[in-house]
Order: C-alpha cells, then sequence, then structure tokens
C-alpha cells in the first residue's frame, strides 16, 4: 500500500496518519461553531486522543466545545426557534464531554438539543423536517447523521427504558429506507418530500432523482454508530444491521476500479463529465467498511481487501505533504467533511 507512512519521521511513536492531520488542523487553527462539519472535525480530533492518549488533543477540543457552552450549560447563541437537524450534531460531542469530566454543564446542554428534537417538526408519518421552514416534509439522508445518533446515544445514556423514544429513532430509519432505497442498486437517493410537492419528488415515492455519495456515507456511518447502542432486545436492531449490510454490499458492488466510489453514483453518470472520484464519501465508506468489519457486521475476507484500496487512494492520492510538515486533504482543500471521515478511517486502519 502506498501509504502516507513514508512522509513521517522514522520511529515517531505517534507518527500516524491521524496524529499528524490532527497536529494539521491544530497547528492551522480552527474556528468554533456549532456547525456539524466542525464537529465532525472535533470528532477526528478525539479519535487522535483516544489512539494516542495525548492530553493535547483532548485540551484542544474541549477548549473548542467550552467557547460554545456557557457554564450555566446554555449554548452560546442558541436558537430555541430554529429547526434545523444539522445543529443537532453537536449533542453527540456534548456527551462525549459529559461522560469523560462529569460536569453538569455539558449534560444540560445536551438537554437542551434533546428537548428540541421533542418540538421539532414532523411530517404526517412521523419523519423529522430536515430544516423548518426551508425544506418542510422533507427528510433527507443527511438529517439521519445529524439528529439520530444523538438521540439513539441521550436515549442510551438518560433514558434506555424508553421503547417510545426507541421505536421513535427506528422509524426515521423506516421512512428513509422505504422512500429512498433503490430496489435494484441498493443505494439509497438523497432524500424524499412526504408531500411529493418539490419540483425533483418522484410523483410515486416522492423520492430523489439521484444518488449521492456523501449522502449515502452520511447514513453508513450513523448506522454504524446507533448499531452498537441499541437494545439487544428491540426487534429493530436487525432490520438496522440489515439496512447496513445491504447498503455495504452495494457499496463493495460500486467501488470504482480506483479504490473511490464517484460524487453522483447513479447509473448514468457514472463516468460522465463533470463527475469525478469525490473524497468525502470515498473516505466515509472506506470507514464503513472498517468499523463494520471490526464490529463483526460484514466479513473480512469480503471487505477488507477493498477497504485497504479505499484507503490507498485516500492516503497516496488525496492527501497532500505541505512546506510546513503539515497534511491536508482536499474536498475544498481541508473542508472538514473530507477530513473528518479521514481521520476516522485512519483510527480504523490503526485498529486493524
Amino acid at each position: 500500500m502506498k501509504l502516507i507512512l513514508p512522509l513521517l519521521e522514522a520511529g515517531a511513536a505517534v507518527a500516524t496518519p491521524l496524529a499528524i492531520m490532527a497536529d494539521s488542523f491544530i497547528a492551522r487553527g480552527v474556528s468554533s461553531s456549532i456547525n456539524y462539519s466542525y464537529m465532525v472535525l472535533y470528532d477526528g480530533i478525539q479519535l487522535a486522543y483516544n489512539f494516542t492518549g495525548e492530553e493535547k488533543y483532548l485540551s484542544w477540543y474541549r477548549g473548542q466545545i467550552d467557547q460554545l457552552i456557557l457554564d450555566d450549560g446554555t449554548i452560546e447563541g442558541w436558537d430555541y426557534e430554529k429547526y434545523s437537524l444539522d445543529n443537532y450534531r453537536m449533542g453527540n460531542n456534548l456527551l462525549f464531554f459529559y461522560e469523560t469530566t462529569g460536569e453538569k454543564k455539558y449534560k444540560d446542554a445536551a438537554f437542551i438539543i434533546r428537548e428540541q428534537i421533542n418540538r421539532h417538526p414532523r411530517t404526517v408519518t412521523g419523519g423529522f423536517w430536515h430544516r423548518n421552514p426551508e425544506y418542510p416534509n422533507q427528510m433527507w439522508l443527511d438529517g439521519i447523521f445529524m439528529a439520530d445518533s444523538f438521540y439513539a446515544k441521550f436515549t442510551k445514556a438518560f433514558d434506555n427504558g424508553n421503547t417510545t423514544a426507541w421505536d421513535d429513532i427506528a422509524l426515521q430509519y423506516d421512512n428513509i429506507e422505504a422512500h429512498t432505497r433503490n430496489a435494484t442498486s441498493g443505494l439509497l437517493v438523497h432524500g424524499y418530500d412526504e408531500s411529493k410537492a418539490a419540483v425533483w419528488a418522484d410523483p410515486v415515492t416522492g423520492g430523489a432523482p439521484l444518488v449521492w455519495n456523501r449522502a449515502d456515507g452520511w447514513y453508513f456511518m450513523s448506522l454504524l454508530e446507533v448499531i452498537p447502542v441499541w437494545p439487544e432486545t428491540h426487534p429493530a436492531r436487525e432490520t438496522l444491521i440489515g439496512y447496513f449490510t445491504t447498503l455495504a454490499t452495494a457499496l463493495l458492488r460500486t467501488q470504482d476500479e480506483s479504490g473511490g466510489w464517484w460524487l453522483i453514483m447513479s447509473e448514468p453518470y457514472i463516468g460522465a463529465q463533470g463527475n469525478y472520484i469525490e473524497s468525502s464519501g470515498s473516505a466515509m465508506f472506506t470507514y464503513g467498511f472498517l468499523k463494520g468489519i471490526r464490529f463483526g457486521l460484514l466479513d473480512s475476507d469480503k471487505y477488507l481487501a477493498a477497504a485497504l484500496k479505499g484507503y490507498d487512494l485516500l492516503a497516496s492520492e488525496f492527501v497532500t505533504e505541505n512546506n510546513d510538515g503539515t497534511i491536508s486533504v482536499p474536498l475544498a482543500v481541508n473542508d472538514y467533511k473530507g477530513a473528518g471521515p479521514f481521520m476516522y478511517a485512519s483510527w480504523e486502519i490503526e485498529a486493524l
């Protein structure tokens, strides 16, 4: 494999792609924001801490979050009337710091987001609108990653016996599956409009017209976050595993010979002018294969070679070394939606 390990100092204890990527972002500086893409990057820094045990990563990460959380547990600038699933992703990071430090302010802030979910607008069948008022009656794959991973982790931590909550989380996945899964390809289109009013909505399913790799990537990763915390006795557990393995099968079949995946994955557009092998979705799928293997959800003999090929592409073609010794990964250069999943995949490579 042509990994970036030749870039690393021989013998350095933690000179891995994960650690160097974390160091690179810290060196460049990152503003603090509740935006989900920042939380994805912060998760990558968290993994660098988990892997190395170096306090510098935890300290930096906590400093970023503490710019957003006031001492009384309120969230700086939080809009209690803004219903956007994207903003709920932050809840996962708050739960991490409550579990790590025991400080009540992180728990209180997480409860603010959980209570906002209770008030969030829904479709007639109970699915969360992606954002109000911009996208009425629409569910997107992205929103599952933004909201339902937190919803599940929160329920596990504070309300594990609440069957109604677990049923509600399962409903979000069931709705998405019923309206966006293509039975032939096994892939999922970006989202659907339950009212079928959007100009792009399929007149029968309400589904969007195209399969977008990053949307399937968000969904793939969310399943890997939810399944491990799901109650063993709840019947939806096996259903969720089936959703994950079905998508994994489709992704294995659609992996390009380069090791990556096309931005638009719908059949007519593979290889078309303007379409391209895209870094963030490729990182998400690579990570999903590796973590799925580690969790025993995917067969190593079937998926490991594909995962390593995907990581090799990311590390050798998409990651670049800068003159100052830092490294970068493009979506747009160093976009957090690309860098974070690369760090997730790097963690899984280290766990092999």
